[in-house]
């Protein structure tokens, strides 16, 4: 029997969970669920055969050697920065390795002795770090198999609201860490347009966006993520003129939250605090200049000159120009304004999600310049069963699933960018709805 060793059961870990305890009651396998909140392991589970839940505390070292050592396969759902304990943990104890986050450079250090064990590590299988670099690299693959070039490449991957659900001027609620939505395109973005290097510093990263069109589902802004350029090496493509991976938001949302930026509201260097009692009026007014003569409506719009009324309708929404008490009043301004917005961004339970990714080639074939659009939409069920869930956690549950029964039979340190691993993985997930509807059209 094999045993499967989930370390984590958050919100994106349940499609995973589901699919893998379903698994074991077809096959010769255990998975055991282990969680700092032995309940909710519990709930996940809901008492499928062959599964057991287990508290541990991660930072609980023999606890979690232990558990490790009983596992063939260990499948982390923690936050990354626990990713080395693990890791290392597997090598020591010989065991394979699988999570969805991405490859960090604690990983690839272990690479000549995950080789030498003939380990599989298999890192960067979820949505995105995950179906973004299986998608993108089936079509690079077809077009370098006929000889074609790859001259241009843009990717851009959001987790919004379906339009049914989106209910507040933002378009926007929480459907994955709220810190790392509040922390967005901090650091400097790079990317390579028509052979030039591009950096974008943090105050303008939601003004360097571009529009991205999705049949059925309308207009989004894409904005760049902090690295674009060490992807070229990823994909094959070091010689590539335009390279850039991106986020998506709802058209508008970018212009809005630039405000919180040129005004500081996201900056998470310092801590402050605010009197007891304060209010989010009071809290804004913080981050304006002095003005016995002008209201805190008539400041913002003198310190944000390009403010218009859809921009202003969305600060107004989430209550920055009333007395409703701010949730916290000790923090990073950025934590400050994460407690504020888990309030309003929250998914209520009739909500539903959606993941929006697209492809944008430009490849050289012997007719002319090719255009590709690769995209893909995709929904959730409920605020549980998200569609975030959903397309983090089935590419990796499918390609564990696959490795088990020896149909993907490689070892080493992986991402999957692979046809060995892409190509099952991507004909499974169009069983479950998730499938890339490609257009193209030849200049």
């Amino acid at each position: 029997m094999k045993n499967i060793l989930i370390l984590g059961g958050g919100k994106s870990s349940i499609f995973l969970i589901d699919y893998l305890a379903d698994s074991c009651s077809q096959k010769d396998r255990k998975l055991i669920l282990a969680d700092l909140d032995l309940d909710q392991a519990k709930s996940k589970l809901q008492n499928k055969p062959n599964t057991e839940a287990i508290a541990l505390n991660i930072e609980n070292e023999n606890e979690r050697r232990k558990l490790i050592a009983k596992a063939d396969i260990v499948v982390s759902m923690l936050p990354a920065a626990m990713h080395p304990l693990v890791s290392k943990d597997c090598v020591h104890l010989g065991k394979h390795f699988f999570s969805a986050s991405y490859e960090s450079e604690s990983m690839k250090s272990l690479k000549s002795e995950i080789e030498s064990k003939g380990l599989l590590f298999l890192n960067e299988c979820g949505l995105d770090p995950g179906l973004d670099h299986m998608s993108a690299m089936k079509i690079i693959h077809e077009a370098k198999s006929k000889g074609e070039k790859i001259l241009s490449f843009k990717s851009y991957c959001g987790g919004l609201l379906a339009p049914a659900s989106e209910d507040n001027p933002w378009k926007y609620k929480f459907t994955w860490n709220p810190r790392n939505v509040v922390l967005a395109g901090q650091g400097t973005s790079q990317y390579i347009e028509k052979g030039e290097l591009k950096f974008v510093p943090y105050q303008q990263v939601f003004k360097r966006i571009e529009n991205i069109h999705f049949d059925g589902v309308g207009n989004f802004d894409g904005y760049p993520n902090r690295d674009s350029l060490s992807y070229r090496k990823v994909y094959g493509l070091e010689q590539i003129q335009t390279m850039l991976r991106g986020t998506l938001r709802r058209a508008g949302y970018c212009k809005a939250w630039d405000v919180f930026v040129q005004l500081g509201l996201t900056d998470d260097s310092f801590q402050l605090e605010m009197p007891e009692g304060s209010n989010l009026r009071q809290f804004l007014n913080a981050f304006l200049p002095y003005n016995k003569d002008l209201s805190v409506e008539e400041k913002i719009a003198k310190a944000i000159p390009e403010m218009d009324f859809p921009t202003f309708e969305k600060i107004q929404w989430l209550g920055f120009f009333g007395n409703r008490e701010l949730p916290k009043t000790k923090g990073s301004p950025a934590a400050i304004l994460q407690a504020i917005l888990e309030e309003d961004w929250a998914l209520n339970p009739e909500d539903v999600d959606m993941i929006v990714m697209q492809h944008l080639f430009e490849i050289k074939t012997n007719e002319g310049i090719k255009g590709i659009s690769s995209s893909l939409v995709c929904y959730g069920e409920d605020s549980n069963y998200t569609a975030m869930a959903k397309t983090v956690g089935l590419p990796l549950a499918i390609a564990i699933d696959l490795f088990l029964d020896k149909k993907i039979s490689i070892s080493g340190l992986h991402v999957p960018v692979i046809p060995e691993i892409y190509n099952p993985v991507l004909e499974k997930l169009e069983e479950f709805g998730i499938r890339f509807i490609e257009k193209s059209k030849t200049k």
